[in-house]
């Protein structure tokens, strides 16, 4: 494996340039390198780019990039071309196995010819070559998650991606949580048009102390956060939890019921009052991320485009499950951003 893995800090490299699938005399050349993990994920874009998606499927594992080639195929059917930049692996070496985490973003040029930016990260695995038994099994992509930003591709580019994956045991939770998510929402949340979000999950370990339990001890959970679909300002996500003691789950979420009284009835005008008339239980989560650092889920769900009006929600983890801590709400059609706290458990012991 080339030294150039672990050399040259900061190193970033740009391979896929972009090129229209329907020019054939333009597309970039044929590029399939499993020298170390950056050349994978550029062979990966390469054979996106002349449209050789079996090639680009044979770069993953066992755990492929979706539930089967065809949706795989599908989710880049609105897809022109992509250009991948790359950033320098973290690496780190787990029961005869280098895994090596590579920081990626990735520019997607549309049929329309927009350009989408996506950045995240790609796990690479080399069982030791010493050890294997025919047949051989080369350095390959295990997983990969990006989220839309706003920069561009370099800027987006995350500037490090841990030092190594979960142990392979946590795997088990991983393979039942997607499972039982293609058997939910497989058909509503499958790949359309320019959805060129991963369908693999974004996976976080939650360590804790369950205040409740007799012991107190330290546990640990998993979270899984599946991309459904996306439309014109919002994007929706799914929610799964692993733990020992109820296994894999789907999470609902308790979400208040709102009246809104506006000035003479009218939804343009001032609001009088906004009541919370009861809750319910929603699976769906908009616009939402998860926040290692305070361990809360938001979710900000835009009732416009403008953004003027919406609703957001704040659960905090706490004794193993996701409570509901803090609801705002702007509900004034008025081009300005002005939310309201309309429920607000954060002082909670």
């Amino acid at each position: 494996m080339r030294q150039a893995i672990l050399a040259t800090a900061m190193s970033i490299s740009i391979a896929g340039i972009a090129a229209p699938w329907d020019a054939r005399a333009a597309e970039p050349d044929y590029l399939d390198d499993r020298s170390d993990a950056e050349a994978v994920v550029k062979s990966f874009y390469n054979a996106i780019n002349r449209r050789e998606f079996s090639r680009a499927w044979s770069y993953f594992g066992e755990t492929k990039p979706s539930a089967n080639f065809e949706s795989f195929v599908a989710g880049y059917e609105g897809t022109k071309s992509v250009r991948v930049v790359t950033g320098e692996p973290g690496v780190e070496g787990a029961a005869g196995s280098t895994f090596f985490n590579v920081p990626v973003a990735i520019a997607a040029t549309g049929m329309d010819d927009t350009e989408r930016v996506f950045a995240g990260c790609y796990t690479a695995r080399l069982v030791n070559p010493q050890i294997q038994e025919p047949p051989f099994t080369a350095l390959h992509l295990e997983r990969g998650a990006l989220k839309p930003s706003d920069l561009s591709a370099e800027g987006a580019l995350p500037a490090k991606c841990g030092d190594g994956p979960p142990p392979p045991a946590r795997d088990v939770e991983l393979d039942q949580a997607k499972k039982i998510f293609a058997a939910s929402h497989g058909e509503e949340c499958a790949p359309r048009g320019q959805d060129t979000q991963p369908t693999e999950p974004e996976r976080y370990i939650i360590k804790f102390h369950n205040t409740v339990s007799a012991d107190g001890g330290e546990q640990e959970a998993q979270l899984f956060r599946f991309f459904c679909t996306m439309g014109a300002y919002n994007e929706a996500h799914y929610y799964y939890q692993a733990d020992e003691v109820r296994g894999v789950r789907e999470i609902h979420f308790a979400t208040p019921e709102l009246q809104i009284q506006y000035q003479n009835g009218d939804s343009e005008g001032k609001v009088e009052a906004i009541n919370i008339i009861g809750y319910r239980s929603d699976g769906e989560l908009i616009n939402s991320f998860y926040d290692e650092a305070t361990k809360t889920i938001t979710s900000h769900a835009k009732w416009r485009g403008v953004g003027d009006v919406s609703s957001t929600g704040i659960w905090l983890f706490r004794d193993g499950e996701f409570s509901l801590v803090q609801y705002d709400v702007d509900a004034t059609y008025d081009g300005e951003i002005n939310p309201e706290t309309v429920l607000d458990y954060n002082t909670a012991p």
